[in-house]
């Protein structure tokens, strides 16, 4: 639910409308392989799994379809409820950062639009992905399963705490700002597992950062600067 343009919260209530659930007629497989071309692989993402993967995902679908044009613009775009939809490098660097193998059990926190969890599921075995937006979760379960992504769970309720049942995890992503690396997800990550998330001042810019677990300590690399919406819930209200 990444990087946003304030633009976009003054245009908001205009976009609205129900999600492009529905295909349209038009071929996108170009865009989607310029968009790959342009602004993923030039800017540094080169891992070959994460670039087919989204080449493959229909982005179209995930967005309000009178944005659908802009579907594949080096931007981010609103969802509705407050949330945006990553720019695709973001999704891209965020992805390609987790270093994910075939057999990976991943954590996503803040389902959003569902797009990443799309990408995450043409990747690993297993994708539990979590939102506390009640009409996004339904919206993005719905296109989800319009795309067979059978492999991705998705779950309504407050990400900070995970989901323990379904772990431990490989990986874990979080796309929403928290000023802190929540220790529940810490709790959940196998030792060696990967956390990647925008870290610092929910309301300012933020640290792409990954977190890498070594048995009960952690490392922390800064990756690239961000602006990503708050992640809502026991997050905020701490």
């Amino acid at each position: 639910m990444g990087i946003h343009s304030r633009f976009f919260w003054v245009i908001l209530p205009l976009l609205l409308p129900a999600l492009a659930v529905g295909a349209q007629d038009r071929d996108w497989t170009a865009q989607r392989k310029d968009m790959v071309r342009t602004q993923i692989k030039e800017r540094g993402v080169t891992d070959p799994r994460v670039l087919a993967a989204m080449e493959a995902v229909p982005r179209h679908r995930f967005i309000p379809e009178m944005l659908a044009a802009r579907a594949y613009g080096d931007y981010p775009l609103p969802i509705g409820e407050g949330q945006t939809i990553s720019q695709p490098y973001i999704v891209g660097l965020m992805t390609a950062s987790l270093e994910l193998p075939a057999d990976a059990r991943v954590l996503e926190i803040g389902t959003g639009s569902g797009y990443q969890a799309a990408v995450l599921a043409r990747l690993v075995k297993t994708v539990v992905s979590m939102e506390i937006k009640e009409a996004l979760h339904h919206r993005a379960t719905r296109v989800l399963k319009e795309l067979d992504c059978d492999n991705v769970t998705t779950i309504h309720g407050d990400g900070y705490f995970g989901r323990p049942a379904a772990g431990p995890f490989d990986a874990i992503m979080i796309t929403a700002a928290v000023d802190h690396i929540p220790p529940p997800l810490l709790a959940q990550l196998k030792p060696g597992g990967r956390l990647i998330l925008p870290l610092g001042n929910p309301f300012n810019y933020q640290n792409l950062v990954l977190v890498t677990k070594t048995g009960k300590d952690y490392t922390v690399r800064n990756i690239i600067g961000v602006l990503f919406v708050p992640l809502t819930g026991h997050a905020l209200e701490r």
